[in-house]
């Protein structure tokens, strides 16, 4: 008898899900360290964003093809192991791919390792589902983290250099607002778009409800 969970999803729901309604970084609010400290240029965020979803990806689906064989009790230990080996692979890829991008992130790339985010769904979905749902679930995931990570470094490197991806954007008169790029700058961005993410998530459901009620009020009316 298979031991995995049966899971109402559709594939499809599996991989959306990690995009809007259970988004990492703006619903679940995992990943915090990486989110504030690299995303101070478009570059650095969307490339911890992809290699992220590298290892949150690899590591789902080995987990997940492993699943029947790792012995309970050192599951965890099994799982940062399974994570660490592919965090080295990302990080000697990124060196061989540009030594300054490697630079920029510094240590930011070893703590992928220990990023929640990827242990929390090894441990909560790879380590409970097919391989298929673990690979779908993480590649959600990690597009997820890596669209909010894009969302924080664009907005903070066009406020505080005029730039995106290095390139200029606004006339030579236009006076960058250096603290988007310091610390104090994350944490100003991230509640913007905290702010902005829950007024439409707010919307969408009055929306839903209204519908719903509108519908029920049909239905008594016939």
């Amino acid at each position: 008898m298979s031991l995995d969970k049966t899971t109402t999803q559709s594939p499809a729901d599996e991989f959306i899900k990690g995009l809007w309604r259970e988004n990492p970084v703006f619903v679940q609010l995992l990943g915090m360290c990486p989110v504030l400290a690299v995303t101070n240029s478009a570059l650095n965020a969307l490339t911890m964003g992809v290699a992220t979803t590298f290892v949150l990806v690899l590591s789902n689906l080995l987990v997940s093809c492993l699943r029947h064989f790792i012995p309970r009790q050192v599951r965890i230990a099994t799982f940062i192991l399974i994570i660490a080996t592919f965090v080295t692979v990302v990080d000697y890829l990124i060196q061989a791919i540009s030594l300054e991008v490697h630079k920029s992130l510094g240590a930011f790339i070893y703590l992928i390792a220990v990023n929640c985010l990827i242990l929390g769904r090894a441990e909560a979905f790879a380590s409970r589902h097919r391989v298929l749902p673990s690979l779908l679930d993480g590649l959600g995931m990690g597009v997820g983290f890596t669209l909010a990570l894009f969302c924080m470094g664009s907005v903070r490197e066009l406020l505080g250099s005029g730039a995106l991806f290095g390139v200029g954007v606004f006339s030579d008169n236009y006076q960058p607002w250096v603290v988007m790029i310091l610390p104090s700058g994350g944490f100003f961005t991230l509640g913007a778009w905290l702010l902005l993410f829950n007024r439409i998530k707010q919307r969408r459901e009055k929306r839903s409800t209204s519908l719903k009620s509108e519908v029920l009020e049909a239905g008594n009316e016939r």
